[in-house]
């Protein structure tokens, strides 16, 4: 069984107890969160499908950690002008653990 459900603006394909990076989310290690903006349910081959959101279904998750992902390198240079810029950065995320899918 999986769902396709989206979570802060995106959307992810998870299943039971499965992990997953997504963005972060105001909540503390430990806490149970519900999304309620389930798209599409599998269930065995028996697909239901939202038009856009299916009503009363709902994903819970457990939030296990907040992380840093890795470091992006930004690089801007013009030639011939001696214009060289270098900037970082890392986006912060929420790692979940999908603990069940009610469809």
């Amino acid at each position: 069984m999986y769902a396709i459900v989206e979570i802060a603006g995106q959307q992810f394909k998870v299943a039971q107890d499965q992990k997953v990076f997504v963005h972060r989310l105001d909540a503390k290690e430990g806490d149970k969160v519900t999304f309620d903006r389930v798209l599409l349910v599998d269930n065995a081959g028996k697909i239901t499908l939202g038009a856009p959101a299916i009503e009363g279904a709902n994903v819970t998750a457990e939030v296990v950690a907040h992380v840093k992902g890795d470091k992006v390198i930004v690089f801007k240079k013009k030639r011939r002008k001696g214009y060289q810029k270098q900037n970082g950065h890392r986006q912060s995320f929420t790692a979940i653990k999908v603990t069940g899918i009610k469809a």
